[in-house]
Protein backbone atom coordinates (compact mmCIF):
# COMPACT_ATOMS: atom_id res chain seq x y z
CA UNK A 1 0.00 0.00 0.00
CA UNK A 2 1.35 3.76 -1.03
CA UNK A 3 2.31 5.73 2.02
CA UNK A 4 2.17 9.65 2.07
CA UNK A 5 3.38 12.10 4.70
CA UNK A 6 0.41 14.00 6.46
CA UNK A 7 1.04 16.84 9.05
CA UNK A 8 -0.40 15.32 12.40
CA UNK A 9 -0.06 18.01 14.87
CA UNK A 10 2.11 21.82 14.68
CA UNK A 11 3.89 23.83 17.43
CA UNK A 12 6.05 27.13 17.76
CA UNK A 13 7.96 28.68 19.88
CA UNK A 14 8.86 32.51 20.06
CA UNK A 15 11.37 33.94 22.63
CA UNK A 16 9.67 36.12 25.52
CA UNK A 17 11.16 39.19 24.62
CA UNK A 18 9.51 41.35 22.00
CA UNK A 19 10.41 44.20 20.72
CA UNK A 20 8.07 46.77 18.67
CA UNK A 21 9.06 49.10 16.10
CA UNK A 22 9.41 51.70 18.52
CA UNK A 23 11.93 49.69 20.39
CA UNK A 24 14.17 49.07 17.80
CA UNK A 25 14.16 53.13 17.23
CA UNK A 26 15.08 53.40 20.89
CA UNK A 27 17.73 51.01 20.64
CA UNK A 28 19.08 52.36 17.28
CA UNK A 29 18.98 55.91 18.39
CA UNK A 30 21.82 55.76 20.54
CA UNK A 31 23.93 54.52 17.84
CA UNK A 32 23.13 57.58 15.32
CA UNK A 33 20.57 55.27 13.18
CA UNK A 34 17.42 56.78 12.36
CA UNK A 35 14.37 54.92 11.43
CA UNK A 36 10.62 55.05 12.30
CA UNK A 37 7.81 52.76 13.11
CA UNK A 38 6.41 54.29 9.82
CA UNK A 39 9.58 53.69 7.76
CA UNK A 40 9.37 50.15 8.79
CA UNK A 41 5.86 49.39 8.63
CA UNK A 42 6.01 50.91 4.70
CA UNK A 43 8.41 48.81 3.44
CA UNK A 44 8.04 45.32 5.36
CA UNK A 45 4.75 45.49 6.89
CA UNK A 46 6.88 44.09 10.19
CA UNK A 47 5.58 45.67 13.40
CA UNK A 48 7.27 44.28 16.10
CA UNK A 49 9.70 40.62 16.64
CA UNK A 50 10.99 38.45 19.06
CA UNK A 51 15.11 38.22 20.49
CA UNK A 52 16.37 35.53 22.66
CA UNK A 53 18.31 36.22 25.46
CA UNK A 54 21.73 35.09 26.14
CA UNK A 55 22.65 31.63 26.77
CA UNK A 56 19.70 30.66 24.64
CA UNK A 57 20.27 28.27 21.14
CA UNK A 58 18.12 27.35 18.64
CA UNK A 59 17.78 24.00 19.83
CA UNK A 60 16.23 25.21 22.52
CA UNK A 61 13.01 27.23 20.48
CA UNK A 62 13.04 23.97 18.63
CA UNK A 63 12.50 21.75 21.61
CA UNK A 64 9.87 23.75 23.05
CA UNK A 65 8.15 23.62 19.75
CA UNK A 66 8.36 20.19 18.96
CA UNK A 67 7.31 19.25 22.68
CA UNK A 68 4.12 21.39 21.61
CA UNK A 69 3.73 19.73 17.80
CA UNK A 70 4.16 16.17 19.98
CA UNK A 71 1.36 16.78 21.90
CA UNK A 72 -0.73 18.10 18.82
CA UNK A 73 -0.05 14.91 17.26
CA UNK A 74 -0.37 12.44 20.35
CA UNK A 75 2.89 11.22 19.48
CA UNK A 76 5.59 10.51 22.65
CA UNK A 77 9.24 11.25 22.16
CA UNK A 78 9.96 7.85 21.66
CA UNK A 79 8.13 6.95 18.71
CA UNK A 80 9.78 9.79 16.51
CA UNK A 81 12.31 8.29 13.56
CA UNK A 82 13.29 11.16 12.02
CA UNK A 83 14.38 14.20 13.02
CA UNK A 84 15.45 16.97 10.19
CA UNK A 85 16.13 20.45 11.32
CA UNK A 86 16.39 23.78 8.64
CA UNK A 87 18.26 26.63 10.27
CA UNK A 88 21.21 28.88 9.31
CA UNK A 89 22.47 29.95 13.16
CA UNK A 90 22.91 26.31 13.95
CA UNK A 91 24.32 25.97 18.03
CA UNK A 92 27.43 25.14 16.87
CA UNK A 93 29.91 24.08 13.71
CA UNK A 94 29.04 20.63 14.43
CA UNK A 95 27.56 18.54 15.54
CA UNK A 96 23.91 19.55 13.96
CA UNK A 97 21.84 21.44 15.68
CA UNK A 98 19.51 18.49 15.24
CA UNK A 99 21.35 15.83 17.19
CA UNK A 100 21.54 19.00 20.13
CA UNK A 101 17.50 18.64 19.66
CA UNK A 102 17.35 14.98 19.59
CA UNK A 103 19.14 14.83 23.17
CA UNK A 104 16.88 17.28 24.69
CA UNK A 105 13.59 15.43 23.48
CA UNK A 106 15.18 12.57 25.21
CA UNK A 107 15.43 10.53 21.77
CA UNK A 108 17.93 8.16 20.65
CA UNK A 109 18.99 6.15 17.81
CA UNK A 110 16.82 7.66 15.06
CA UNK A 111 18.61 9.66 12.09
CA UNK A 112 18.67 13.49 12.83
CA UNK A 113 20.31 15.88 10.64
CA UNK A 114 20.10 19.51 9.82
CA UNK A 115 19.61 21.64 6.58
CA UNK A 116 20.91 24.83 4.92
CA UNK A 117 18.80 26.26 2.49
CA UNK A 118 18.08 29.69 4.74
CA UNK A 119 14.35 30.78 4.30
CA UNK A 120 13.49 28.00 1.96
CA UNK A 121 15.04 25.65 4.78
CA UNK A 122 11.42 24.06 5.91
CA UNK A 123 10.47 24.12 2.28
CA UNK A 124 13.76 21.60 1.60
CA UNK A 125 13.19 20.29 5.50
CA UNK A 126 9.26 18.81 4.09
CA UNK A 127 10.43 17.63 0.90
CA UNK A 128 13.48 15.21 2.18
CA UNK A 129 11.07 14.60 5.22
CA UNK A 130 8.30 13.20 2.51
CA UNK A 131 10.75 11.12 0.87
CA UNK A 132 12.00 9.40 3.34
CA UNK A 133 8.00 8.51 5.05
CA UNK A 134 6.87 7.40 1.24
CA UNK A 135 9.91 5.43 0.99
CA UNK A 136 9.14 3.71 4.31
CA UNK A 137 12.90 4.91 5.50
CA UNK A 138 10.86 6.88 8.41
CA UNK A 139 7.43 6.73 9.95
CA UNK A 140 6.90 9.99 12.40
CA UNK A 141 9.20 12.32 11.37
CA UNK A 142 10.22 15.98 12.94
CA UNK A 143 10.56 18.68 10.92
CA UNK A 144 11.76 21.84 12.41
CA UNK A 145 12.63 25.89 11.46
CA UNK A 146 14.69 27.24 14.34
CA UNK A 147 16.49 30.22 13.86
CA UNK A 148 18.13 33.13 15.73
CA UNK A 149 18.76 35.58 13.24
CA UNK A 150 19.43 38.08 16.04
CA UNK A 151 23.12 37.17 16.32
CA UNK A 152 23.62 38.43 12.72
CA UNK A 153 22.30 41.56 12.38
CA UNK A 154 23.96 44.67 11.81
CA UNK A 155 22.71 46.96 13.75
CA UNK A 156 24.31 50.16 11.96
CA UNK A 157 22.37 48.83 8.95
CA UNK A 158 18.97 50.40 9.27
CA UNK A 159 17.64 48.46 6.07
CA UNK A 160 18.10 44.69 7.38
CA UNK A 161 18.51 44.61 10.97
CA UNK A 162 14.54 46.09 11.33
CA UNK A 163 13.54 42.86 9.32
CA UNK A 164 14.55 39.91 11.12
CA UNK A 165 13.94 38.03 14.46
CA UNK A 166 13.80 34.65 16.35
CA UNK A 167 11.97 31.82 16.76
CA UNK A 168 11.12 28.34 16.21
CA UNK A 169 8.36 25.75 14.40
CA UNK A 170 7.70 21.99 14.36
CA UNK A 171 5.42 19.56 12.92
CA UNK A 172 5.36 15.96 13.20
CA UNK A 173 5.31 14.59 9.77
CA UNK A 174 3.87 10.32 10.04
CA UNK A 175 3.06 7.88 7.40
CA UNK A 176 -0.32 7.81 6.30
CA UNK A 177 -2.97 5.73 3.73
CA UNK A 178 -4.50 8.98 2.89
CA UNK A 179 -2.50 11.82 0.85
CA UNK A 180 -1.29 14.51 2.74
CA UNK A 181 1.38 16.21 0.63
CA UNK A 182 0.53 16.22 -2.55
CA UNK A 183 3.51 17.54 -4.34
CA UNK A 184 7.21 19.33 -3.50
CA UNK A 185 9.28 21.47 -5.77
CA UNK A 186 12.45 22.94 -4.74
CA UNK A 187 15.22 24.88 -6.37
CA UNK A 188 18.92 26.85 -6.31
CA UNK A 189 20.73 29.09 -8.11
CA UNK A 190 24.09 30.03 -6.85
CA UNK A 191 25.18 32.47 -9.22
CA UNK A 192 22.77 35.09 -6.43
CA UNK A 193 24.87 34.20 -3.31
CA UNK A 194 25.94 37.86 -2.91
CA UNK A 195 22.70 39.48 -2.69
CA UNK A 196 21.73 37.73 0.70
CA UNK A 197 24.51 36.29 2.61
CA UNK A 198 27.13 36.28 6.05
CA UNK A 199 30.04 36.16 4.33
CA UNK A 200 32.28 35.16 7.37
CA UNK A 201 33.69 32.01 8.33
CA UNK A 202 35.86 30.47 11.50
CA UNK A 203 39.69 29.57 10.96
CA UNK A 204 42.25 29.25 13.23
CA UNK A 205 39.88 30.13 16.43
CA UNK A 206 39.18 33.54 14.43
CA UNK A 207 36.37 34.84 12.31
CA UNK A 208 37.37 35.56 8.77
CA UNK A 209 35.20 37.78 6.47
CA UNK A 210 32.09 39.68 7.63
CA UNK A 211 30.06 37.23 10.32
CA UNK A 212 26.91 40.11 9.59
CA UNK A 213 24.15 39.81 7.71
CA UNK A 214 24.41 41.43 3.76
CA UNK A 215 21.82 41.96 1.54
CA UNK A 216 20.78 44.07 -1.69
CA UNK A 217 16.98 44.19 -0.52
CA UNK A 218 15.66 45.30 -4.36
CA UNK A 219 17.25 42.30 -6.07
CA UNK A 220 16.11 40.29 -3.79
CA UNK A 221 12.40 41.28 -4.04
CA UNK A 222 12.64 41.14 -7.73
CA UNK A 223 13.81 37.70 -7.51
CA UNK A 224 11.66 36.34 -5.14
CA UNK A 225 8.39 37.93 -6.29
CA UNK A 226 9.25 35.87 -9.93
CA UNK A 227 10.11 32.46 -8.44
CA UNK A 228 7.44 32.11 -6.21
CA UNK A 229 4.98 32.52 -8.56
CA UNK A 230 6.99 29.88 -10.53
CA UNK A 231 7.32 27.49 -7.81
CA UNK A 232 3.89 27.55 -6.31
CA UNK A 233 2.15 26.67 -10.47
CA UNK A 234 4.92 23.97 -10.60
CA UNK A 235 3.87 21.84 -7.62
CA UNK A 236 0.34 22.51 -8.69
CA UNK A 237 0.88 21.16 -12.01
CA UNK A 238 2.43 18.39 -10.29
CA UNK A 239 -0.52 17.42 -8.35
CA UNK A 240 -3.20 17.61 -10.90
CA UNK A 241 -4.65 21.05 -9.23
CA UNK A 242 -5.42 24.41 -9.44
CA UNK A 243 -4.95 27.77 -7.86
CA UNK A 244 -8.95 27.59 -7.13
CA UNK A 245 -7.94 24.71 -4.92
CA UNK A 246 -5.99 26.37 -2.49
CA UNK A 247 -7.33 27.23 0.73
CA UNK A 248 -4.54 29.12 2.21
CA UNK A 249 -1.29 30.28 0.75
CA UNK A 250 1.44 30.18 3.76
CA UNK A 251 4.35 31.94 2.53
CA UNK A 252 7.56 32.82 4.10
CA UNK A 253 7.08 36.02 6.34
CA UNK A 254 9.62 37.52 4.73
CA UNK A 255 8.27 41.17 4.00
CA UNK A 256 4.30 42.37 3.33
CA UNK A 257 4.63 43.30 -0.57
CA UNK A 258 6.51 40.01 -1.55
CA UNK A 259 3.59 37.93 -0.06
CA UNK A 260 0.87 40.30 -1.89
CA UNK A 261 2.63 40.68 -4.67
CA UNK A 262 2.89 36.75 -5.41
CA UNK A 263 -0.98 36.20 -4.10
CA UNK A 264 -1.96 39.05 -7.08
CA UNK A 265 0.04 36.78 -9.18
CA UNK A 266 -1.43 33.70 -8.39
CA UNK A 267 -5.05 35.34 -7.94
CA UNK A 268 -5.41 34.58 -4.65
CA UNK A 269 -7.50 37.04 -2.59
CA UNK A 270 -5.77 38.35 0.75
CA UNK A 271 -8.23 36.88 3.28
CA UNK A 272 -6.55 33.32 1.81
CA UNK A 273 -3.43 34.46 2.60
CA UNK A 274 -1.68 33.67 6.30
CA UNK A 275 -0.16 37.05 7.63
CA UNK A 276 2.26 36.64 10.89
CA UNK A 277 5.40 39.06 9.47
CA UNK A 278 3.79 41.82 11.26
CA UNK A 279 4.26 40.19 14.79
CA UNK A 280 7.38 38.08 14.06
CA UNK A 281 9.66 39.66 11.44
CA UNK A 282 11.23 38.08 9.01
CA UNK A 283 12.58 34.19 10.74
CA UNK A 284 14.12 32.56 8.29
CA UNK A 285 13.72 28.86 8.31
CA UNK A 286 11.19 29.15 11.16
CA UNK A 287 8.53 31.53 9.76
CA UNK A 288 6.43 28.74 7.39
CA UNK A 289 5.95 26.24 10.58
CA UNK A 290 5.55 29.58 12.63
CA UNK A 291 2.69 30.76 10.71
CA UNK A 292 1.31 27.56 10.21
CA UNK A 293 0.68 26.92 14.39
CA UNK A 294 -0.45 30.51 14.54
CA UNK A 295 -2.90 30.05 11.66
CA UNK A 296 -4.01 26.37 13.33
CA UNK A 297 -4.06 27.49 16.70
CA UNK A 298 -5.98 30.37 15.90
CA UNK A 299 -8.68 27.97 14.26
CA UNK A 300 -7.97 29.27 10.66
CA UNK A 301 -6.49 25.98 9.01
CA UNK A 302 -8.53 23.00 9.71
CA UNK A 303 -8.37 19.66 8.82
CA UNK A 304 -9.12 19.33 5.32
CA UNK A 305 -7.73 22.64 4.05
CA UNK A 306 -5.52 22.38 1.06
CA UNK A 307 -2.23 24.85 2.04
CA UNK A 308 0.67 26.28 -0.12
CA UNK A 309 3.51 26.33 1.56
CA UNK A 310 6.21 28.61 -0.48
CA UNK A 311 9.60 29.99 0.44
CA UNK A 312 12.53 31.72 -0.59
CA UNK A 313 16.15 32.91 0.48
CA UNK A 314 19.83 32.86 0.20
CA UNK A 315 21.68 30.73 -2.06
CA UNK A 316 19.56 31.78 -3.97
CA UNK A 317 16.61 28.70 -3.33
CA UNK A 318 13.22 28.76 -3.06
CA UNK A 319 10.68 26.20 -3.27
CA UNK A 320 7.32 24.96 -2.35
CA UNK A 321 5.06 22.10 -0.95
CA UNK A 322 1.64 21.56 -1.68
CA UNK A 323 -0.67 19.65 0.94
CA UNK A 324 -3.83 18.80 2.04
CA UNK A 325 -4.23 19.28 6.38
Amino acid sequence: MTSYARIAGTGSCLPPQRLTNADMVAMLAPRGVETSDEWIVERTGIRARHFVGEGVYASDLAAQACREAMKAAHVQPTEIDLIIVATSTPDMVFPSTATILQHKLGIAGSPAFDVQAVCTGFIYALTVADAMIRSGTASKALVVGAEIFSRLLDFNDRTTCVLFGDGAGAVVLEASESPGILATDIHADGKHTGILCVPGHVSGGQILGDPLLKMDGQAVFKLAVGVLEETARATLAKAGRTTDDIDWLIPHQANIRIMQSTARKLKLPPEKVVVTVDQHGNTSAASIPLALDHAVRQGHVKRGDTLMLEGVGGGFTWGSVLLDF
